[in-house]
């Protein structure tokens, strides 16, 4: 590597070191476990440091970090495996019968409660403004991300969280009154 890749390394990472190791901490819940993540992390991301462009280094890093410890994650703790033989003859016969819903069928009575509820929250919905509306649209039905609706709207994500939250209680209280 060439003495500009280790200097944008140092200004880049270095300086987010410590940030990028909280998260590994967090995600692998282990200061060990979290060094390795880092020195991985540190060596993809000098790796791809004359490619990264100008734009927010943070993220670009801890994207990296994040990465890596899902990936070493998947390495070093797989999913552990529970045989039917390992559980009790009655959590056997639950498993396999479906359990004590398997069979539930809903009455008219809750059919009809769960129409009249989803009548109601749609139309407390529908009285929302539309800035309110579209925002909660998008993130409770359509299940987009905040930078996504951010994207879509044209409007920074803190307007995202804040139009979200103001929907949210405005829906709350709408429904409270119905």
């Amino acid at each position: 590597m060439t003495t500009l890749a280790k200097a944008r390394f140092a200004q880049i990472v270095l300086p987010r070191i410590d940030e990028g190791y909280r998260l590994a901490r967090w995600l692998t819940g282990s200061a060990t476990d979290a060094e390795d993540v880092m020195q991985e992390a540190c060596i993809k991301a000098f790796r791809a440091i004359e490619s990264f462009a100008e734009g927010n280094a943070r993220a670009w890093f801890l994207t990296i970090v994040r990465n890596v410890a899902y990936s070493w994650l998947q390495r070093h703790r797989p999913v552990k495996l529970v045989s039917l033989e390992d559980l009790s003859p009655e959590a056997q016969q639950e498993i396999e019968t479906g359990g004590l819903m398997a069979n539930a069928v809903p009455t008219p009575e809750d059919l009809l409660l769960a129409k009249q509820r989803s009548t109601e929250l749609q139309d407390a919905v529908e009285t929302l403004p539309l800035h309110l509306k579209e925002t909660l649209v998008l993130r409770e039905f359509h299940g987009l991300s905040y930078r996504e609706i951010a994207a879509i709207s044209n409007i920074p994500v803190g307007t995202v969280m804040s139009r979200l939250a103001k929907a949210r209680q405005t829906l709350l209280s709408r429904l409270r009154e119905a």
